[in-house]
């Protein structure tokens, strides 16, 4: 008896670390129902990949940033990496893998060619920039078959800058990959471990710690936090608790943001970390004052961890805080109203402990990681009827 093979399904990414941590666990689900084959630059997290989902992973290369002749090679690869492999479907999630794959997938035919935008960069910049990325965004739209929106305020976007006619949908309630709750859950880390992390990077038990968990470049609105944050009295039991990487050669920081994080006692930098449990288990609230996002993981991270979150008023941020019920909305770019803001919940016990309470509650409610990947799974099938 001749055993029926599955169907293939390509998912690409411009760099590793995309399919590495926002589709962590999804790849793995998918290869029950399909041959999975993960592409993106090669790196240790290409081999993260392959080895924790058990699919087969294609190194190749691809810039992020605007290089033609980098960029019409990688196409090519593209190409003739989809010829070879013949899948059923391409499905891209970051911009430049988005632009590449849906163009080589076209010409390769492809039956299937889904992207999904988890985030939209032109909106945020100006000029000539701007025009060339919208163009992109709009080829890119042109040679796929479905396009989603990983949220509502993108999937608007889309709409409002004329960037395709096609139907827009949102999988479930919005983000990639959903959350996995019962990992990012306060109840799995010990109280030891807790008091531990505080006695090292040299918190009290009275300190009220804010933290922030992402790239530290202004995109981010790191130079507003920093600004903010300074305003509070030095002698206050009050941090502020920064987890992630500098970006200085992409999106630097001010010499004034750096001086400050540097010299401020109660400014405490421990860089990246791939494990962040903990150091949100040792936190009262989050502080997100981005620029922009598609569906912010870090928000959902820190909610299910029953964090407040104070997040500026963008897309992804504002679909999953309600303002006063799980968090605190303000407008984007605004150190006053951020300070305010994280003043409040400093000196607001009964504000601070009802919006934690809502907090876990309206993650698992609305973004139950199994859900979302039943839900990608079913529009996957639900298209393959139509092909």
């Amino acid at each position: 008896m001749k055993v029926l093979s599955k169907p293939k399904l390509i998912r690409t990414a411009t760099v590793p670390i995309s399919l590495d941590y926002l589709l962590k666990g999804q790849l793995s689900f998918l290869q029950n129902h399909y041959e999975v084959i993960a592409v993106s630059g090669n790196d240790i997290h290409l081999e993260e990949v392959a080895q924790r989902e058990k699919v087969r992973t294609i190194g190749l290369e691809m810039q992020r940033s605007i290089s033609p002749l980098k960029d019409v090679l990688s196409l090519w690869k593209l190409y003739v990496l989809f010829k070879k492999e013949k899948p059923l479907i391409v499905h891209s999630i970051t911009p430049k893998a988005g632009l590449l794959t849906m163009v080589a997938g076209f010409f390769a035919g492809v039956p299937i060619r889904i992207h999904t935008f988890t985030g939209l960069i032109f909106p945020s910049k100006t000029g000539l920039l701007k025009q060339i990325l919208i163009l992109m965004d709009r080829i890119l739209c042109r040679f796929a078959t479905h396009i989603y929106p990983e949220g509502n305020g993108v999937k608007q976007d889309l709409i409002n800058f004329g960037i395709t006619n096609k139907p827009l949908k949102v999988i479930a309630n919005g983000n990639v990959n959903g959350i996995d709750t019962d990992y990012f859950n306060k109840k799995n880390i010990s109280e030891s471990d807790i008091q531990a992390l505080k006695t090292t990077l040299g918190i009290n038990s009275n300190d009220f710690v804010f933290i922030f968990v992402g790239r530290l470049v202004g995109d981010k609105g790191i130079n507003e936090l920093i600004a903010a944050f300074k305003k509070f009295n030095s002698a206050d039991a009050i941090k502020l608790l920064l987890v992630g990487p500098f970006e200085q050669e992409l999106d630097p920081l001010s010499i004034e943001t750096l001086s400050e994080i540097k010299a401020n006692a109660n400014i405490i930098s421990v860089g990246f970390k791939k494990e962040v449990r903990t150091y949100f288990a040792i936190a009262d609230a989050l502080v997100f004052p981005s620029y922009r996002e598609g569906f912010p993981n870090v928000v959902l991270q820190a909610g299910a961890m029953n964090l407040p979150c104070i997040v500026t008023d963008i897309n992804g941020s504002n679909e999953i805080i309600s303002d006063g019920i799980n968090g605190i909305i303000i407008p984007s770019k605004s150190e006053i109203e951020l300070y305010e803001a994280m003043l409040v919940l400093v000196n607001d016990t009964e504000l601070q402990e009802n919006l934690q309470k809502n907090s876990r509650e309206m993650i698992v409610s609305r973004f139950e990681q199994k859900m979302v990947w039943e839900s990608i799974l079913n529009e996957y099938k639900n298209i393959e009827k139509n092909v």
